[in-house]
Order: structure tokens, then sequence, then C-alpha cells
């Protein structure tokens, strides 16, 4: 599976069903779909193919979240929930897959970009934590739709950063100086 075909499902899962009036998809236009109806979706098309596809789909999925694993998308996550533990971290991750790869791949080049995704403007008044641990399993559940049997597990856990990276995401100068659109959102009081 290449990148196009990963990103193709996703797409096609952020679309919703056939008819459906929610934008967005392959041309790059944002949605703003429930991350838990885009992971349901996504097993929907997954479960459409062979089960050596949906393996495949898997082991892709295991290379985005290696190449998300950076220390200021985990302090991010950390300023956006409210705290982040590595499970956190991981479905914030699967968040940002739900979002497409325009999102992510900003988030992944530039964290702060997240300050203009509008779930994430959102967060900040409600306090809703960004979290989608069903676009984790979606292949899993797929897998065990088509085939009957658990998904086969690469062995590799998905990818953190090295903890001699990470900084102290509690310092609200730091989190300004890296962040400084999402530290406005979350760090600054209100404006009356």
């Amino acid at each position: 599976m290449n990148t196009e075909q990963f990103w193709a499902a996703v797409d096609l899962a952020r679309r919703g069903p056939a008819g459906s009036s929610v934008p967005g998809g392959p041309s790059g236009a944002e949605v703003d779909a429930a991350p838990t109806e885009v992971a349901a979706r996504l097993v929907d098309v997954l479960a459409t193919g062979a089960p050596e596809a949906i393996v495949a789909w898997d082991r892709h999925l295991e290379r985005v979240l290696t190449a998300s694993a950076k220390v200021d998308l985990w302090a991010t996550a950390y300023l956006i929930n409210g705290g982040c533990s590595d499970e956190g971290f991981d479905h914030f991750r699967g968040w940002l897959v739900a979002q497409g790869r325009r999102t992510l791949a900003d988030a992944v080049a530039d964290p702060d970009s997240l300050a203009g995704v509008p779930a994430v403007r959102r967060a900040a008044s409600t306090g809703a934590e960004l979290g989608c641990v069903e676009i984790l399993r979606a292949a899993g559940v797929a897998y065990h739709r088509v085939a009957g049997a658990d998904l086969p597990r690469s062995g590799a856990g998905p990818a953190r950063p090295g903890f001699d990276d990470f900084w102290d995401f509690d310092d609200e100068d730091e989190i300004r100086r890296r962040l400084p659109r999402l530290a406005a959102l979350f760090t600054e009081p209100p404006e009356e």
C-alpha cells in the first residue's frame, strides 16, 4: 500500500456515505466530521478490501504514527487536552488522521498550525479533548469482519519520541515561544 492508497481510504471515510453533503475528500477541502464517525466509515471502507489490503493499510498507519512521533506535537496534544499520556498521544494522532492528510502533514511540520483548525478552536472554549482511538483500531475491526480473525500485528507499538527530547510542557513561557498561536488559545485569559 502506498501513501496515496492509504489516504484515499481515509478520504472516502471523511466524505461520508454516498450522496452525503459533507464537503471534502481528495480535493483537500476541510471536513468537520466527528472523528468517531470517520473511524466507523473507515472500517466499512477497509472491509471492502482483501485481508491483505487491510493489513497493508494498518502497516502504513504505523508509518504515519512513526512520522508524527514529534515532541512538539506531543506538547501540542498536552496543551490542547490539558495533559497527555502515552496512550493520549496515540489517540491524539488518531484524531489527526481523522482530520485528513493535509491537517496531519501541516501539524507534523508546524504543530502551531492546529490553532487554525475549527475543532481545536472549539476545544479551547469548551475544554473538549481531541483524540480518536477508533481510527487506530479501524483496521483490526475491518480485518475481523472480513477474515473472522484478529489482525496480524507487526510487533511494533505506536512510535513515540525519545524522552531525552522532551521539554517542560508546563512552562508557559516555553509554550508561548514554541506554540504561540496555540498558547494564545489555551493559556491566555479570554478577552472580554
